[in-house]
């Protein structure tokens, strides 16, 4: 069993527990509204309101959040898949970016912040006893900084509230005119919300029913997150030593915390995804689960969003495109085009790729097992103008397959119980890798980037450094880390973060995304191609039986990023709501996000 995702009141939570199970408090207190008092009387109620936290806080598959740029699939803000945005037509506004909201509510970040800070209090005027007391509190300060990240990478400082606010009343409403803190003040607020997480929580739950629970591990691992961004160009234009210092200890803190606790590499790249319960590389986990007929029942919408439309499903979203299809390195870990042993061939693009590539990527006639049915393979091809998919073709020639579980029939796909990974293990390790180059700790690096190659499957080679070019230095090693992070995070809701922070956006600016048109030929082709496809050599037909030509997905425009969205505006309604905010200096303001 593990922790599912409790949509339920906060105070009626509480209430109907205590009403149900405590006689004296039924004496003394009114049930009619549900205090502090009632809801923090022991673990087991506090803990029922520390779910709806969970539920509230911890993020949907590809990351979002479902507030402000949270609602975007981050993929379709980079080369990964296609799709059409504000962000990338250029075009946003100083209030299109809703992040930090104008009122108080469920759905909104402050919202969330004052369910967490109401949480605390009561929690410090409990009686409930030290260790399980500093236990949920540990959890419930890893959700305040995960909700501020939230807000700092997008604007810079925001207003830090840590307690609850007062609701009503005039004197109220003064004291929630709050300016915004320095952006240095932030993350060190975050930073020690964090650390006082990693002090009260244990490195692992064993308990039944806490699989989904944050562990210190968890608490180090996102902190070693938070500081590799304050230590990023975004972040940290002048490449200031010491924040790369604190985000080298912090990535190393979090391996040591997640190492001990059996925390590790999973054996293999794509099961990661079905290992429910204890996966060893699941280090920050929402929680899924096929409990059909309960009120806890909570399935994903990836697998079935994601799935060719025809096996059955309402799929067909998260297409990667040709782009990504050609970043795939060689099996010698070589860039395309760029290995000796196995040359590129486009016409056979497939072939000698590097293991992740065949575990991420579903291509026109690949062996791909769906629905239980282990020899399925799939068909994306065009008959003249038309495509062979009998529905909902895909309009870059691929389907995403990672994370898709072929053990799930056609009519369960739609109750997938998957868990999404926000935080795995091999993210901490690209993190450490990252932060050692950093302080110029090139070694360490090769360490961490030849262990997720190892794992991946990429060949050694005679050097042992898995396609890596040997004695990088400090600039080709973070380019390395960059790639090694769109290979092995695809998908995964990383990439955009990852080139905004390293203010890389830009290096898209004037492309246009592409898809790879496969056309059977109308001579040469056996007159049974369609009957018996399946048996074919796929080299051979390739070879003798298909046309490959890129097309461009972007007609309407090419990608149009500009350097403001770096940091982005605090929209004019939360100015007007709160005339202590001032806007960023790269928004006309005069607040500087870097300080």
């Amino acid at each position: 069993m593990k922790i599912t995702r409790i949509a339920t009141l906060l105070a009626f939570s509480a209430s109907v527990l205590t009403m149900a199970g405590c006689k004296d408090t039924l004496d003394k207190i009114d049930l009619t509204t549900a205090n502090e008092d009632l809801v923090f009387q022991n673990e087991q109620l506090a803990f029922l309101n520390l779910s709806y936290i969970y539920d509230q806080n911890l993020p949907n598959w590809f990351g979002q959040t479902s507030i402000g740029i949270g609602a975007t699939n981050p993929s379709i803000l980079s080369e990964e898949a296609y799709g059409e945005s504000k962000y990338f037509e250029g075009t946003i506004v100083q209030n299109d970016v809703m992040d930090i909201g104008t009122a108080i509510g469920a759905t909104t970040n402050y919202g969330k912040i004052r369910t967490i800070n109401t949480f605390i209090r009561g929690l410090e005027r409990s009686p409930i006893s030290a260790q399980p007391r500093n236990q949920l509190k540990g959890e419930a300060l890893f959700f305040r900084a995960y909700r501020y990240f939230d807000l700092v990478r997008v604007y810079g400082g925001v207003p830090l509230v840590l307690t609850p606010l007062q609701a009503v009343g005039e004197e109220a409403r003064n004291e929630a005119y709050l300016p915004r803190n320095s952006t240095t003040e932030c993350f060190n607020q975050i930073t020690a919300d964090l650390d006082s997480a990693i002090a009260y929580l244990p490195g692992k739950w064993t308990a039944t029913g806490t699989w989904g629970r944050i562990t210190s591990g968890a608490a180090a691992a996102f902190k070693a997150r938070v500081l590799l961004y304050a230590a990023s160009p975004q972040f940290n234009p002048s490449d200031e030593a010491a924040r790369w210092q604190k985000a080298f200890a912090a990535s190393q803190q979090a391996r040591t915390l997640l190492t001990a606790n059996g925390f590790r590499l999973h054996t293999s790249f794509d099961q990661l995804w079905f290992e429910e319960q204890n996966n060893p590389e699941a280090v920050l986990v929402t929680s899924y689960n096929t409990a059909l007929g309960t009120q806890n029942k909570k399935s994903n919408e990836y697998d079935n969003g994601t799935r060719p439309s025809y096996t059955g499903t309402r799929g067909g979203s998260n297409r990667p495109t040709w782009d990504l299809v050609q970043a795939f390195p060689m099996l010698d870990g070589k860039k395309r085009g760029e290995s000796t042993k196995y040359p590129y061939s486009q016409q056979l693009f497939y072939k000698n790729r590097d293991p992740r590539f065949n575990k991420t990527i579903a291509y026109n006639g690949a062996n791909w097992p769906l629905n239980g049915n282990t020899n399925y393979k799939i068909w994306t091809y065009l008959r003249g103008t038309t495509s062979v998919e009998p529905s909902g073709a895909t309009n870059t020639g691929f389907y995403l397959r990672k994370a898709i579980d072929p053990r799930l029939g056609v009519n369960d796909v739609q109750y997938a119980g998957t868990d999404w990974i926000e935080l795995r293990y091999a993210e901490v390790l690209l993190n450490l890798a990252e932060a050692a180059c950093g302080v110029n700790n090139i070694t360490e690096a090769y360490t961490q980037l030849k262990a997720i190659r190892q794992r991946a499957g990429i060949e050694a080679g005679t050097d042992g450094n898995y396609g890596l070019q040997a004695n990088m230095n400090r600039a080709q090693m973070f380019d390395a880390i960059l790639y090694e992070r769109q290979i092995e995070l695809a998908f995964e809701g990383k990439r955009f973060w990852d080139l905004r922070r390293w203010k890389k956006v830009e290096s898209l600016n004037g492309k246009r995304r592409e898809a790879l048109i496969i056309t059977l030929k109308t001579t040469g082709v056996p007159a049974d191609f369609a009957t018996t496809r399946d048996n074919l050599d796929i080299d051979q037909v390739y070879t003798n039986y298909f046309t490959l030509a890129p097309r461009v997905l972007d007609t309407r425009y090419a990608i149009n990023w500009k350097s403001p969205y770096y940091f982005f505006a605090i929209p004019q309604q939360s100015i007007d709501n709160n005339p202590q905010l001032i806007q960023n200096n790269t928004w006309g303001g005069a607040f500087d996000p870097l300080q």
